[in-house]
Formats: C-alpha cells, structure tokens, sequence
C-alpha cells in the first residue's frame, strides 16, 4: 500500500497547488491579449513608476537580473517598453514603457479581475476580505 505524503495536508501544500492553478488561469487570461504569464509583472511596475533601472525591476519582481533581461527583451521584441541608457550611470539603463505598454494597462487589469472572479467564486465578501488579510499576513512573515 502507497501511504499519503504528510506534506500534501500542510496549508503551505495547498497555498502551492492554488498558486499553480491561478498562474495557469492567469496565463490563458493574458495569452488572449499577447502577454505570457509574468510579463505582466513588469508592466505592472512600470506603470507604478516608468523609466526604473534593470536592478531595481529585479529587485520588485525578485528574480535575479539576467532574468529581468531576458523579460525585457522579450518585452521590447513586441514593441510595449524600450530600454535607455541612465543619463546619471552610464553603466545601467532604465525602462520606459511605449504607449503600446501603456496601454495594456486596461487589458491586463480586466485579465486579472477574471482570473480573481473564477478563483475566489463561492466565496463572499467578508471571506475573500479575510483571505486577502491573511495573506498579506503571510507574506509578510516571508519578506
């Protein structure tokens, strides 16, 4: 007889396998307007504040820099931000979105509502208040 992992009854296992399946959702969410899933994370950042650094995205999106490269080449080979030289250190560059990237904001927002209808459904407004709040918690106590 196979005997069940311990680990698929901690609450951290199940936060895991909703994470993945929220991804996915979002994912078939963005694939309808062009973006893959993470993509928009950067957007997200530069429509808070344009024309950050390659390291201070990386440190937003914690991820290492040689992958925020990569995003952003990716990003600009579709037109929706430019990379620029820092006028102040010649040695790094800033992001600017392109009016393209802009105006994706929309689009993506409307994505995410869908996503967060269909994984938050069933639930009323004082558990998915109560939710929000708890995992706020928990990121923070991972910060």
């Amino acid at each position: 007889m196979i005997q069940r992992s311990p680990i698929r009854d901690t609450t951290g296992f199940a936060l895991a396998k909703v994470c993945k399946a929220h991804r996915g959702n979002v994912s078939e969410q963005l694939a309808g307007i062009g973006l893959h899933v993470g993509q928009e994370m950067v957007l997200v950042e530069l429509w808070d504040e344009d024309g950050l650094r390659g390291g201070e995205l990386a440190a937003r999106l914690r991820v290492e820099p040689p992958t925020v490269t990569k995003m952003l080449r990716r990003l600009e080979n579709c037109g929706l931000v430019e990379r620029q030289k820092d006028a102040e250190d010649a040695r790094s560059f800033r992001v600017y979105l392109t009016e393209a990237g802009r105006a994706l904001r929309g689009p993506v927002a409307s994505c995410w509502r869908q996503a967060e209808e269909k994984t938050l459904s069933g639930l009323g407004a004082d558990e998915r208040q109560a939710l929000h709040g708890l995992l706020t918690k928990m990121r923070g106590n991972l910060n």
